[in-house]
């Protein structure tokens, strides 16, 4: 009688044994799905992300480009008007030509 009760209770604690680990895979397999659902929503959204930022760096590249071509517009303006202007000796002479205009039209 004593190794019939020893047995069931093998049996018991067997089979407790075997529906717990029924429910511990039913938890995991749980948790896995849900992370693997949560891998899946992040890829999406930073392919999103790489798409988006992909089209903003073409767009910037293309005002760059604006941008490098009307400053070179200004620096040729720039460099117009530079050659232009008169240099500091000339500017001084400048000065010195205006007195002597004046100089003539006073005793004139």
């Amino acid at each position: 009688m004593r190794v019939i009760l020893t047995d069931l209770v093998k049996q018991k604690k067997f089979i407790y044994t075997l529906k717990t680990m029924d429910d511990t895979q039913k938890m995991l397999q749980v948790i896995i799905n849900g992370q693997s659902s949560l891998k899946q929503e992040l890829s999406s959204k930073i392919d999103k992300l790489d798409k988006k930022i992909n089209g903003l760096g073409t767009e910037l590249n293309g005002k760059i480009d604006k941008l490098d071509k009307r400053l070179d517009k200004i620096g040729k303006q720039v460099a117009f008007l530079e050659d232009d202007a008169p240099t500091r000796e000339e500017f001084d002479g400048l000065t010195k030509r205006v007195d002597k205009i004046e100089k003539t039209i006073i005793t004139a």
